[in-house]
């Protein structure tokens, strides 16, 4: 019988270590494996969570006919939602070739990969697959940098793509994968990305912009084409080549693509200072919050978040006429800007005689004043700073919307506050549909809305269609009414409107005439014509016009002594073109959430507030202003069938309007100073000649938009009792009478209206 070998002690004592190692190693593994899932290392997702990931998406704001205006997002927040069928096959080619050629054969860890990224001791790279990736990316943070930290974090991958294998299909972890990723600008998901950096949607990407932005992901900073286009050109066609070497395109096509300049020339980046209308998103912005806090995520049990929710808002604004809006503004405020800076009291500094307080907060509340303040610097030597000049950059009417140059910082806030401000909002006046909003002259300069419903300014002569509808409606005037043309004493307020008398002004003019030519004798007269409530009566007669703010009833409220935003004053104006129906302001059609489920649709709100007849006698009465009066020849100039429309001009032309309509579209104007007492002087600087162009310049542009739908021979509907043969040209004085709008100067100030014991901070209109 054949006696076994003994192996050499030396041997076997070798052979027991390596299973005593393995073993132990094996244990070691197991424990650590175990200690991960019981979360001794950090919680790992539920199964709830794994199978409902959220992620942070920015929610987004559409024009009426779709395309997106802007979004709402937090910093790694700026991400829209989409859905696999939706994402180029390019793009997924592109991804899978780059990052994990075996995705569609292994269950989450790549074997092989791990196997070659262990002998090459992580040189090239640590084998994670696309669900390892997705894995960090969504539920395991930051890549950490310490050794053990990293390792610990890899096998939290390994266990957390297992389960995204188990509970996803390889085409939802692509998408979400493509949703959640980096690239780079604050962009993430592809659909920003492709947004960005070709204004396309990521289904028409081509090989080569596929190629582009999945070259990002691996480096977003440094494979970022805007800031390094020599990297990400390499990258790309490093892209290109894996796509060839894994069958996706031919070698030949790979050259040609290879061959292929980058084009980003359309990168445009949305955010809060660019996209289109700014002001309006950002007074969205506001009731988006407002809506939020009253509404519910069922997902969450939490109401619904603006900045992670990806909602999705459809507006009414038309991005064309939002476009034309811009483009009248930037046409017509520099003539009037370059006036107002020539004027001599602005050019010798006069006009800051009285009025250094204003200064005086403007430097306080400035972060120059705060950064000196920190740094110990005494208030003499920050103001001494303030005198300094310094190289800077200002806002200026040219392409860039700012120039370099060299001035004090106080003579850079006195630059700032004599800019010459405007409101303009284009509005269906039918459905009630917001087409446009201009807030300001430029929002990354000035950030004050003046079209938002809480922005209220003087009203002056704008006022005037709701006192001569109230004439109409409850004291049977009519357009051939003659009314007195002589300053009114009103003795139960012991105050004359006007408040100085003009010795030109008299005799007699058909109510017709005092609208065309905006006479405030006339107004007055009809104030006077209501009886001692008068005043009381138009001040409740606004209000029945749905205008929301409650004005003060003095006799010179019929000159447009009161404060109303533009806002206001557009819904209130809709009466006169759609029949006597007051209809509000809506720019939102409905809120869907980020799989597409309307959570609330929002129908336009009508009332009917004004008798049929009235309305279009006014209508009628109101092209005389553009016809004959105030704002003459505006009708002809553009071509139009019929149109009505109002100057304002309060005083000292602190504040000039424009409101006017056709049948289908209408737009409010204002143009003025924030600090009032920053004016235009001169006869000329009213609503007819200040704001009016700004009107004028957008219904130029709009009207010559064929598809916009826009008739210029579109008439306003003629109630059965009025013949065809009316004309109210006839009752108009076709040349400026005494008291005539920008003809005459000051009507004194609100005050003087006002009994001894009563106080008011308004003006007195001067037209």
């Amino acid at each position: 019988m054949a006696t076994k070998k003994k192996l050499p002690k030396k041997i076997t004592r070798w052979v027991r270590i390596f299973w005593i190692s393995f073993f132990s190693g094996l244990l070691a593994f197991i424990l650590l494996l175990t200690l991960i899932v019981m979360g001794a290392f950090g919680k790992l997702p539920s199964l709830h969570e794994l199978e409902n990931p959220t992620l942070v998406l920015a929610s987004e704001v559409f024009a009426d006919d779709g395309s997106p205006m802007g979004k709402y997002y937090t910093e790694r927040g700026n991400r829209t939602h989409v859905d696999y069928k939706d994402i180029s096959p390019n793009v997924i080619h592109a991804l899978v070739a780059t990052e994990d050629e075996r995705f569609y054969e292994h269950s989450g860890i790549d074997g092989i990969g791990v196997m070659r990224a262990i002998l090459k001791f992580g040189r090239d790279g640590g084998g994670s697959t696309i669900t390892q990736q997705l894995a960090l990316n969504m539920f395991n943070g930051e890549r950490s940098h310490n050794k053990f930290r990293r390792g610990i974090q890899k096998l939290k991958e390994w266990i957390i793509a297992i389960q995204l294998e188990r509970n996803f299909t390889k085409e939802e972890i692509l998408a979400l994968y493509l949703n959640d990723v980096s690239f780079s600008d604050n962009v993430y998901g592809i659909r920003g990305a492709s947004r960005t950096f070709f204004q396309k949607e990521p289904a028409n990407l081509s090989v080569d912009e596929a190629a582009l932005l999945v070259g990002m992901v691996n480096n977003p900073r440094f494979f970022n084409p805007r800031t390094n286009p020599k990297a990400a050109m390499i990258r790309r066609n490093t892209v290109i080549n894996r796509m060839a070497t894994n069958r996706y395109i031919t070698e030949a096509d790979a050259a040609d693509f290879k061959q292929k300049p980058i084009d980003i020339g359309h990168y445009r980046k949305l955010d809060e200072n660019n996209g289109i209308a700014p002001y309006f998103r950002d007074m969205l912005r506001s009731e988006l919050k407002k809506w939020c806090k009253e509404h519910m995520n069922p997902v969450t049990g939490e109401p619904y978040s603006l900045y992670s929710d990806g909602l999705k808002i459809y507006t009414t604004v038309n991005p064309r006429m939002q476009l034309y809006a811009d483009a009248a503004v930037a046409q017509a405020m520099p003539v009037w800007q370059k006036v107002l800076d020539n004027q001599p009291n602005v050019r010798n500094g006069d006009i800051w005689k009285g009025h250094t307080n204003v200064l005086e907060a403007a430097m306080r509340n400035s972060e120059r004043w705060r950064v000196e303040e920190e740094d110990s610097m005494t208030v003499a030597e920050i103001h001494n700073s303030f005198h300094q000049p310094v190289r800077m950059k200002v806002f200026a009417w040219n392409a860039a919307r700012e120039k370099d140059t060299i001035m004090t910082p106080l003579d850079s806030i006195k630059y700032y506050h004599q800019m010459l401000q405007t409101g303009f909002m284009v509005m269906d006046p039918i459905t009630g549909a917001v087409k446009a909003w201009v807030g300001g002259i430029d929002f990354k300069n000035y950030k004050f809305d003046h079209v938002n419903i809480n922005t209220k300014r003087q009203v002056g002569s704008s006022i005037k269609p709701f006192l001569y509808s109230l004439a109409i409606e409850d004291f049977n005037f009519t357009p051939q009414t003659e009314c007195e043309a002589v300053q009114q004493y009103f003795p139960e307020y012991k105050a004359y409107v006007p408040a100085r008398a003009n010795p030109k002004v008299s005799g007699t003019r058909t109510m017709a005439t005092g609208l065309a030519w905006s006479i405030n004798e006339v107004a007055a007269y009809i104030m006077k014509q209501f009886g001692p409530d008068g005043p009381k009566r138009f001040a409740e007669f606004l209000h029945q016009m749905n205008i929301p703010t409650a004005v003060q009833p003095y006799p010179s409220l019929a000159l447009g002594a009161c404060e109303l935003s533009l806002y206001e004053m557009m819904w209130g104006y809709t009466v006169f073109p759609s029949e006597g129906i007051s209809t509000q302001p809506y720019y939102i059609t409905r809120i869907e959430d980020k799989h597409g489920n309307v959570l609330e649709r929002f129908p336009p709100d009508h009332k009917e507030v004004l008798n049929r007849l009235t309305a279009y006698t006014m209508t009628r009465m109101m092209q005389g202003p553009v016809d004959i009066g105030t704002a003459a020849g505006l009708r002809e100039r553009l071509g139009l069938a019929e149109m009505g429309g109002k100057t304002g001009t309060t005083n000292d032309n602190s504040d000039c309007w424009f409101l006017g309509y056709t049948p289908q579209l209408q737009a409010g104007v204002w143009v003025g100073c924030d600090d009032r007492f920053i004016r235009l002087d001169g006869r000329r600087a009213d609503g007819g000649h200040v704001a009016r162009p700004v009107w004028e310049a957008f219904f130029s542009k709009a009207l010559a938009d064929g598809t916009l739908g826009l008739d210029k021979k579109a008439i306003f509907p003629r109630p059965d009792s009025v013949g065809p043969q009316y004309d109210y040209q006839n009752l108009i004085e076709k040349t400026p009478p005494p008291g005539a709008e920008g003809v005459d100067q000051g009507n004194g100030n609100a005050n003087q209206y006002l009994t001894a014991d009563t106080t008011s901070k308004t003006r007195s209109s001067q037209y």
